[in-house]
């Protein structure tokens, strides 16, 4: 090493899975473990060390977060997680721990800096309360309609498929893409695609699904796409 050099940026890794996840999330521990691997290899550091949990990103008492967020203060490292809401699914939570120092990125936005942390988890936060707001209306409705609710009874119901429990299900899967697909626009801007037209091609170019997961990518889904994280934005300010 030449005299002078700096020495390269520790990192410490974060895995997190819930427990209705194991088996079924195709971003599992051994997946973040190698995203992350990748993800800090890529950047010239040297991961020092590694914490899991198998908990909800909603419970901040983790032993695994805990044990992480106390070694990137002891050493000045880096938190790095697969996604961002392997570290937490609560916003304030994150910008708690940015107004602290602790410095955070997320292997899946490479070019995130911690405005843009702060602005997809206010994103993912709002979208989460809406599913659940709505998730509680459409159980209220059913309800008075004299649906049963619950778990298997042991007996197929008399009627089919319930409507609004459909389109609920759609909904919830169309604002997740949203999410998804506003990371997908900003790794697009980082390698200097602009332009809604240019980002539209590039879109399609790459496979990447519409939100209603067919058809082609035109400027004015681009358009509502970044409308939204504007929007996301000007919440996340006021807050």
């Amino acid at each position: 090493m030449r005299l002078g050099a700096n020495p390269p940026r520790l990192a410490v890794g974060l895995i997190r899975v819930s427990t209705a996840e194991q088996g079924q999330s195709g971003l599992g521990l051994e997946a973040q473990q190698a995203s992350i691997r990748s993800f800090v290899a890529a950047q010239g550091w040297t991961l020092v060390a590694e914490y899991s949990d198998i908990a909800s990103g909603k419970d901040d008492r983790r032993p695994g977060f805990q044990a992480a967020l106390a070694r990137c203060r002891q050493l000045d490292a880096v938190l790095v997680a697969a996604r961002l809401d392997r570290i937490t699914r609560r916003a304030h939570t994150l910008s708690q721990l940015l107004e602290d120092g602790v410095s955070i990125r997320a292997a899946d936005m490479p070019g995130a800096d911690d405005l843009m942390l702060r602005i997809y988890a206010a994103m993912a936060q709002k979208e989460r309360e809406l599913i659940s707001e709505r998730t509680r209306a459409a159980l209220a409705a059913a309800k008075a309609r004299g649906i049963a609710l619950g778990g298997d009874r042991g007996y197929r119901p008399v009627a089919g498929p319930d409507a609004m429990a459909a389109a609920l299900a759609r909904r919830e899967a169309a604002e997740r893409a949203a999410h998804r697909l506003g990371l997908e626009l900003e790794r697009l801007r980082a390698e200097g695609v602009s332009g809604h037209a240019a980002i539209a091609r590039a879109l399609n170019a790459r496979a990447v699904p519409t939100p209603r997961g067919w058809g082609a990518w035109t400027h004015t889904t681009v358009a509502r796409i970044v409308e939204r994280m504007a929007q996301a934005a000007v919440a996340a300010g006021r807050s």
